[in-house]
């Protein structure tokens, strides 16, 4: 009968390298404290002889070292996904593994809520999912199956021989055989201010735990860790409230005339800015297009661009055949009513069945005009925004777009995303227009996308330039 083996202890990640130490240290080390170190002490408070004390001083200066590393990188990180894939890569090198997932899923059951790997595909995690929850270390961290008798926090949990343990749930055991890991160890993302917000979990190839001073550091860190994802969440929670409420402010649906296909594209910058467009149908088979966007951000600009909107709406019932007017009588109530704000808007009547189009801008970014034989900027007036001036006006433009052509109407949000200065970022989204590809001319919804694809390949969700909104209302004439 042969001996079990006793797990072996999980080294540092060679990817992390820390500096060596001088000697092996003659007695295990007490684990790293704040206390253990003050102003101009490094050194232990029972010093001794020369040959340890300066081991241990080299062990204590590689760790904080390490440490050092590990914060500043997770201090860099500027969304939730980037920070849990971080603290994941981090802690790794901590705890000598190779693998592992992080769950986020806040306990006050407000979300976000999202799993990710590190060395693990999504079908992988999807496999560990498939293990009963309240057997696996997470889930036990998780739901609170390990309450500390004075009801504290939770603590690790080290699973050091998945293959040997005998107590162990057979799917458990199972999926630790298919996807090739033998030892498991999970921190818990909590502390007392933050609270509960998920789990860590590392998995090692052989059986293994950690050490003590592993254990010690990834749990230093993980505290850190815990309390800058708490600051993110907060962020991405108000960021998600923001873009609800301007969604909600924004027009429903689209609404169908005939002779004219529309279709809009709208995201919400992490701030909240004030950027909008709106679509009404108008008397006689007339359809009003707008776009604008209000300074500032936050509910302020949220609140001040709903005004702005149903204000020209109404203004657009009773003069539409005339923007000029409109945008007067607009201006007039933004200085009489947000004296402290100004905007951009630009506002088109169209009369889809004979093609043709009257509009004016103020201060407002020109209309691109994409077609099979041309694709060229509308030439309006320069003109101030409103609020600018004491007296806002300028002349309108009249448009005849031929039969299947676009009229692409956006706000200033798209061009600075880029991150250019403003005449290449014109220049890309003009060419971004020419590009779009024959087949997709006739859906205006494709050619939207084509265009911020090409003019945003990072996509929407990437912070760009400022992080500022983005609206793209394109109207395509039959």
């Amino acid at each position: 009968m042969t001996t079990p083996r006793a797990p072996k202890v999980a080294g540092i990640d060679s990817t992390v390298p820390s500096p060596p130490h001088t000697a092996a240290p003659a007695a295990p080390l007490p684990p790293l404290s704040c206390g253990d170190l003050g102003p101009g002490d490094l050194g232990p408070r029972d010093p001794s002889p020369g040959g340890l004390l300066q081991d241990r001083l080299a062990g204590w200066v590689s760790d904080l070292t390490l440490l050092q590393e590990h914060t500043e990188s997770l201090i860099r990180t500027a969304s939730l996904d980037d920070a849990l894939h971080e603290v994941l890569r981090a802690g790794a090198s901590l705890v000598g593994a190779r693998r592992g997932m992080a769950v986020l899923e806040p306990a006050d059951g407000l979300g976000p809520s999202t799993t990710v790997g590190l060395g693990l595909a999504h079908a992988d995690l999807g496999t560990i999912e498939t293990v009963p929850r309240s057997v696996t270390s997470y889930g036990r961290i998780l739901d609170g199956l390990d309450p500390l008798p004075d009801g504290g926090l939770p603590r690790p949990i080290a699973i050091p021989d998945l293959r040997g343990q005998q107590d162990l749930d057979p799917r458990h055991r199972e999926v630790a055989a298919r996807l090739g890991y033998a030892a498991s160890y999970a921190l818990p993302l909590a502390t007392e201010k933050a609270g509960r917000l998920g789990a860590l979990v590392w998995l090692y190839d052989e059986p293994a735990v950690p050490a003590e001073r592993q254990r010690h550091l990834v749990g230093l860190y993980g505290r850190f860790a815990t309390e800058h994802l708490a600051r993110l969440l907060e962020v991405e929670r108000a960021r998600v409230q923001v873009a609800t409420l301007a969604e909600e402010l924004l027009p429903r649906r689209l609404p169908r005339i005939g002779g004219v296909q529309l279709a809009a594209r709208h995201r919400t910058g992490p701030r909240g800015g004030g950027d909008w467009y709106d679509a009404l149908p108008l008397p006689e088979g007339a359809l009003g297009l707008a776009v604008g966007s209000v300074t500032g951000s936050g509910p302020g600009a949220l609140a001040a661009m709903g005004r702005l909107r149903a204000s020209l709406r109404a203004y657009a019932v009773m003069e539409g055949e005339d923007p000029v007017a409109v945008l007067s009588d607009l201006e007039l109530l933004l200085r009489l009513t947000e004296p402290a704000r100004s905007a951009t808007a630009l506002f088109a009547y169209c009369e889809p069945q004979a093609r043709r189009i009257v509009l004016a801008g103020a201060g407002h970014t020109p209309p691109l005009v994409v077609g099979e034989h041309r694709t060229e900027y509308v030439e309006t007036s320069l003109s101030a925004p409103l609020g600018m001036l004491a007296c806002w006006e300028a002349p309108s433009v009249e448009l005849s777009p031929a039969p299947g052509e676009t009229v692409l109407l956006y706000t200033d949000g798209l061009l600075r995303r880029t991150g250019d200065p403003m005449d290449r970022a014109f220049a890309r989204l003009h060419a971004a227009a020419a590009s779009v590809p024959r087949a997709d001319r006739a859906d205006p919804g494709a050619v939207a996308d084509h265009v911020l694809r090409t003019v945003l390949p990072e996509g929407l969700d990437a912070p760009g330039a400022d992080g500022e909104d983005v609206v793209l209302l394109a109207a395509r004439f039959d």
